[in-house]
């Protein structure tokens, strides 16, 4: 049996909406709200009425769902590992451009 692989590629130039966030990450659209109140997430214009997010956030969004899911972290647990998540990621990226100095 073969699967299908249906993918979208995301960027700036074509925000995710809400719903369409939502959809993505198979949750409720007052669950993602949640993570725009704990910081986790940010739309790309806060003041618009109709909030649009980029791909970042769809990724963010899934990882907090993950954690949730798989291991019953908390908003704010799932905030603090992103974080930690980003700030190695970060280290990495610097320590790979040194070595290839």
């Amino acid at each position: 049996m073969t699967q299908e692989m249906i993918g979208l590629l995301l960027d700036q130039e074509h925000p995710l909406t809400l719903g369409e966030l939502s959809r993505a990450c198979s949750m409720h659209a007052d669950w993602v709200l949640e993570l725009v109140e704990e910081g986790i997430l940010e739309p790309l214009n806060p003041e618009v009425p109709r909030l649009q997010f980029s791909g970042q956030n769809l990724h963010r969004a899934l990882i907090v769902r993950r954690l949730q899911q798989d291991l019953g972290v908390n908003l704010s647990g799932a905030a603090l590992a992103l974080q930690l998540m980003e700030e190695v990621e970060t280290l990495r990226a610097r320590l790979n451009a040194m070595s290839c100095r």
